[in-house]
């Protein structure tokens, strides 16, 4: 086995062999640990590429040259009885954005054919609630069948929290990850909501998984939280085996209790690099998705996210605009990546 980290901290190594080491050491089985996860955060600037060789180590033996694309469906917007400080859909939210009850079945469909096109492989069903009612549920898990024979995407419902039996009705009918992020840490979780707690959340994945479905969870950056947060959160979903993981960054929504948020506490585009580099050495076998925010604070640097990562959403997010499907196109040719099963999805649609 590679040296460790902390053995090459003796070593007459420079920075950028620490971070190969370091890669070498979690692929040959070695868990991040948290002194290692906050040097990644801390390190200078000028180490960002050579972080960035080292997670793409890790990033090629597991994803390749490959990018999965994911698309939202904001199947029901606004009307959330929680106080998710962060959320333009939540009821202390005073954001101008859409307000409607969930979609009908020919609309899901359409949105579905839109996936397909865009050389999506997944489909997420998204809806704002604490938890989904019986109707919702009900009409979820009638369109599903219909989705994935018309168009042979993948599902991934976003409800809420779930009971174990809706958990096990969304299996049933063909749904094959539930999102439920942890958003947090746990110490850090009261500062952004107070309606419901960190450990509902997880009780909600424990759910999912003992439904037999894949667990889809991450995190916002931004809101305030220190990086020992950020650590702890990537760690949690580690522990709980999360196969995909979103990483946001936050975009400050005007009506908002966290409407001031970038001002107060400004991401860069090389420290979410350094953040989306934690995350794949600290989850090295998930899927890793740079989702809302990366074309606010990564801007320029976005194709260099693909080297830590290997998702992205495509097209727009609930109630932002994410940029043209178009321009991510072109980003994942030229760095010489592929769609995954993206000509079979568009091909049906």
């Amino acid at each position: 086995m590679p040296p460790s980290f902390a053995d090459s901290a003796e070593m007459p190594l420079v920075a950028g062999d620490r971070w190969a080491v370091l890669a070498e050491g979690v692929l040959a089985g070695h868990r991040l640990l948290t002194d290692e996860a906050l040097a990644i955060l801390a390190a200078p600037d000028e180490e960002v590429l050579d972080l960035l060789a080292a997670a793409y180590r890790v990033r090629r033996r597991y994803f390749g040259a490959t990018v999965q694309l994911y698309f939202l469906m904001n199947a029901k917007s606004g009307l959330c009885p929680e106080d998710c400080g962060y959320c333009s859909q939540s009821k202390v939210s005073e954001a101008e954005i859409p307000r409607y009850n969930l979609l009908n079945e020919e609309k899901l469909l359409e949105g579905a054919r839109v996936a397909a096109l865009r050389n999506s492989k997944t489909y997420c069903i998204v809806i704002s609630a604490r938890g989904p009612t019986e109707r919702e549920i009900d009409a979820v898990t009638r369109i599903v069948p219909k989705i994935k024979e018309q168009f042979g995407l993948s599902i991934c419902a976003c409800l809420g929290l779930l009971t174990p039996d809706q958990a096990q009705r969304l299996k049933d009918s063909g749904v094959d990850k539930v999102n439920h992020n942890l958003n947090t840490s746990a110490e850090f979780y009261g500062e952004i909501c107070t309606t419901h707690g960190y450990q509902d959340r997880v009780a909600t994945l424990r759910a999912v998984r003992d439904a037999g479905m894949e667990l889809c969870s991450g995190g916002i950056i931004g809101m305030g939280e220190r990086r020992e947060d950020i650590v702890r959160m990537a760690f949690e979903l580690r522990d709980l085996g999360v196969e995909s993981i979103p990483v946001n960054f936050l975009n400050a929504i005007c009506g908002t209790p966290l409407e001031n948020a970038n001002r107060q506490h400004p991401l860069d585009p090389r420290f979410c690099l350094k953040v989306l580099a934690m995350f794949r050495l600290a989850n090295p076998k998930s899927e890793i998705r740079i989702a809302g925010g990366r074309e606010l604070h990564l801007r320029s640097l976005q194709p260099l996210g693909l080297y830590a990562a290997n998702s992205i959403f495509v097209g727009d997010y609930l109630t932002t605009k994410g940029q043209l499907p178009e321009a991510d196109y072109r980003m994942i040719e030229d760095l010489g990546f592929t769609i995954t099963h993206g000509e079979e999805t568009a091909l049906r649609a």
